[in-house]
């Protein structure tokens, strides 16, 4: 899979996927060279956004964050995204008995580490200090990322019913959503805690 193939991606069942089965990447290279770059992108970005332009976006704390303080959090919030990728692909796995599928461990991985890859791109808006454009990106790459399970998850499993393959995707999406509030959930008590400390 290149950057060329991830536009497809989005819209097609096999341009893309086809190719990124035929590399079938180590999950150990996938993981290192795809997920743990873009995983940057998030804490890195909330981090700019709180120190560049403190409560135009998110609640701005007062003091602010000193710089240990921010990456303490930045660093927090960096491994739960890891921590996350790695417990979605196990449970998309077991997920698979839903509808019949038995997907391998490196095919639900290789889902959990693309399907994510707008919401890590949306991190980019916090370069613009705008609560309601950063909304819209996220709200467009939520559907970004919801189009990728549903094109992805006939390919990557095998499944060759698309009634199945739309209802393992629509598990595999909610399963999304609630990773997503998780990692929410955990900033917040990551900049509760660092605040109480003070």
């Amino acid at each position: 899979m290149t950057l060329h193939d991830l536009p497809k991606m989005f819209y097609s069942y096999s341009e893309g996927w086809s190719e990124l089965r035929r590399i079938h990447p180590a999950m150990g290279w996938l993981f290192v060279l795809y997920v743990m770059p873009l995983s940057l992108l998030p804490p890195a970005m909330v981090t700019y956004s709180m120190e560049v332009s403190p409560g135009a976006v998110f609640p701005q704390l007062v003091p602010a964050l000193s710089g240990g303080e921010a990456f303490a959090v930045a660093a927090a919030f960096y491994v739960a995204q890891l921590l996350m990728v790695l417990l979605m692909a196990s449970i998309i796995q077991d997920m698979g008995e839903l509808v019949d599928a038995t997907p391998s461990h490196h095919d639900a991985f290789m889902l959990a580490a693309v399907a994510p890859t707008p919401l890590w791109l949306s991190s980019l808006a916090l370069f613009v200090p705008s609560a309601w454009i950063v909304g819209t990106i996220v709200a467009a790459a939520w559907l970004a990322s919801a189009a990728l399970i549903f094109h992805g998850v006939c390919p990557l499993f095998g499944i060759t019913d698309h009634g199945k393959g739309r209802l393992m995707g629509y598990f595999v999406l909610a399963l999304g959503v609630v990773a997503w509030l998780a990692l929410l959930v955990v900033l917040a008590l990551i900049l509760s805690i660092i605040v109480g400390l003070r």
